[in-house]
């Protein structure tokens, strides 16, 4: 492309509900504001909007109401407020004069995403999963480009493969500073710090799993462990006094502000297998033991897991069959491996996409559409436009 192509005056983007669909926006809104590019959110109640230096970004709050309910009643309520939020998206759209749109995935972003292809804009999905979500899967005919973040993609019809290109997951400069020093493997006689966190929500299986399991490390390694753990609900108390029993350091919090230096300080890390913590595992260079969410739609997180599993970079162990004797053994058998961990936390590192925030603004932009970095079933495509 030229040097004196137009870039779009506004981009409109649709995303809202958790942090998994805001964190790769607000990634995106800071890329295009940088380059001069206008920006607007639609977003529902629970999106809250951007914060930080991006809270001044125009924001706009819609109706939006889940897919699929339980009941009749429950998918009517959820047509009427879908169609409520068209309406009040495709009013925004016109008025804001967006010339782009972006979904990121999550039934927020259907109405936006709806109300712009019918305007006529152009739009592009950026899809956080190694399985198609079912918003993205509803708009995926209307995008002109599906920016992903794995290289394979499950839930993507015949006719969509072709849009797929792969960018990766935005992650937090801070977090992409650590996998920029090399991981350091713990001697014989220093100390250990496993990180366990169980996403936005925290994970309260690990409150009882994981200190029974480090209760029966060997005492040599209980020794020289310190556990730091995100503890959902009001738990700290009960899972300390585990850690206290069997003499094991500990630091427990319900969230932790400070993860960069968490990620940091951690040999291994124990966690649940969300796009954002999974990218953020690869970016760090952290090897990790991932335990998916069960109940994820689709069973995606198994999905994420197993793609930083082919590559060398963690080890899955489902939900289903974890206990405490089980995970004991893994953990003893990969701390007392410190070879064993540095090569995971390579292979972790060598999965990255650091500049996914520039390579979807560029997609964004029109300045590429992504020729030789197709997703899996996207390469004829990629071939063709560059022939």
């Amino acid at each position: 492309m030229g040097a004196a192509m137009k870039l779009p005056g506004r981009v409109v983007l649709g995303a809202g509900g958790t942090g998994g669909h805001m964190f790769p926006a607000e990634a995106l809104a800071r890329e295009l504001l940088a380059r001069g590019v206008g920006v607007a959110l639609v977003t529902d109640a629970r999106g809250g909007g951007f914060r930080g230096e991006l809270a001044t970004v125009e924001t706009f709050r819609i109706a939006a109401g889940a897919m699929a309910g339980a009941g009749v009643v429950k998918q009517l309520r959820s047509v009427v407020s879908l169609g409520l939020g068209y309406l009040q998206a495709r009013g925004h759209i016109r008025r804001c004069g967006a010339e782009v749109a972006v979904g990121f995935g999550g039934y927020p972003s259907v109405p936006t995403v709806m109300a712009a292809a019918h305007r006529g804009l152009r739009v592009v999905l950026h899809e956080q999963n190694s399985v198609l979500g079912r918003a993205n899967r509803l708009l995926a005919g209307r995008a002109g480009i599906i920016a992903t973040c794995f290289e394979k993609v499950e839930g993507v019809a015949p006719g969509d493969r072709a849009k797929l290109r792969l960018t990766g997951n935005p992650v937090r400069q801070a977090i992409a500073a650590i996998g920029e020093r090399p991981y350091e493997a713990p001697g014989e006689a220093d100390p250990l710090t496993l990180l366990v966190v169980g996403g936005s929500q925290g994970a309260r299986v690990f409150n009882e799993v994981v200190p029974a399991a480090v209760a029966r490390l060997p005492e040599r390694l209980r020794r020289r462990l310190t556990v730091h753990q995100q503890v959902p609900g009001d738990a700290v108390a009960a899972v300390a006094a585990l850690y206290d029993a069997c003499g094991v350091r500990h630091a427990l919090a319900v969230f932790f502000s400070d993860m960069p230096e968490r990620f940091a300080a951690a040999q291994l890390v124990i966690s649940r297998a969300g796009a954002s913590t999974v990218a953020e595992l690869a970016a760090a260079g952290r090897p990790a033991v991932m335990v998916p969410f069960p109940s994820a739609t689709d069973d995606h997180q198994t999905g994420n897991a197993q793609a930083l599993v082919e590559a060398g970079g963690g080890w899955l162990m489902s939900q289903a069959s974890l206990d405490a004797a089980g995970l004991a053994e893994r953990l003893a058998s990969l701390l007392e491996n410190p070879a064993l961990l540095a090569r995971a936390a390579g292979c972790a590192h060598a999965t990255a996409h650091l500049d996914a925030a520039r390579d979807l603004a560029d997609l964004v932009c029109g300045i590429t559409n992504g020729n030789g970095r197709a997703a899996a079933g996207g390469e004829r495509h990629s071939k063709e436009a560059a022939a």
